[in-house]
């Protein structure tokens, strides 16, 4: 038996229905992830207008620890990088400014984090599902070569052409929401170092310039 047959044969015996499963729990796999990074998210989030105006009226007169402690009432990535900022401010502007392009970067990881398998599973998802696909549509091609007096009934047949068309809507299912997941929580986290960035530097300019 050559290898063709060989494959063909598995394909036969296994059929699409461990694909199915596969994709199954990829999309358990897929939500428990949206969820948590909804919830990472909706966490980050604070009233930016509100920490602008508390921040830098506490530093027009220079009163670090009160801005620090209004910093530290703040959830968001934004409060964590300007509290950076605020404890380098003493060693300089290139201090303080290192400091919160550290602690921003740490906190693009934070954010990051799973979100590749949100970006993996939906570039994959659907070829997976093409394979599921592929095997029903061999199984359905090996009934209609035994049609006949004696072949596979029609159901048969089209039992093994729904299970191809199963396949392909569930890689689907499986790989839309995570690409909406991916491409929103992305967005977000532009956003939200955008405010940071925005306000640290308005930080800067608070922060005297280099000591001697």
């Amino acid at each position: 038996m050559n290898v063709v047959h060989l494959t063909k044969s598995l394909m036969l015996h296994v059929g699409a229905s461990p694909v199915l499963y596969l994709m199954i729990a990829l999309s358990i796999l897929s939500v428990a992830v949206i969820l948590e990074r909804a919830w990472v998210f909706a966490r980050a989030e604070d009233d930016l207008a509100s920490l602008d105006r508390d921040l830098f009226t506490y530093l027009e007169v220079w009163d670090v620890a009160s801005a620090r402690a209004r910093l530290e009432q703040s959830p968001s990535p934004t409060a964590a990088i300007l509290t950076a900022g605020l404890r380098a401010a003493r060693r300089g502007r290139t201090a303080a400014a290192d400091a919160m392009n550290g602690t921003a970067t740490l906190e693009r990881l934070r954010l990051e984090r799973r979100l590749s398998l949100l970006g993996t599973l939906g570039s994959n998802a659907p070829f997976i599902g093409l394979l599921g696909t592929v095997i029903g549509i061999v199984m359905a091609f090996d009934a209609l070569s035994g049609a006949g007096p004696n072949g596979a009934p029609p159901s048969t047949v089209m039992s093994a052409i729904a299970e191809a068309l199963v396949a392909t809507a569930v890689g689907l299912f499986v790989a839309i929401p995570a690409v909406v997941a991916f491409n929103a929580f992305q967005r977000r986290i532009k956003v939200l170092l955008g405010e940071a960035d925005a306000l640290g530097q308005k930080l800067l300019s608070f922060v005297p310039g280099e000591e001697s």
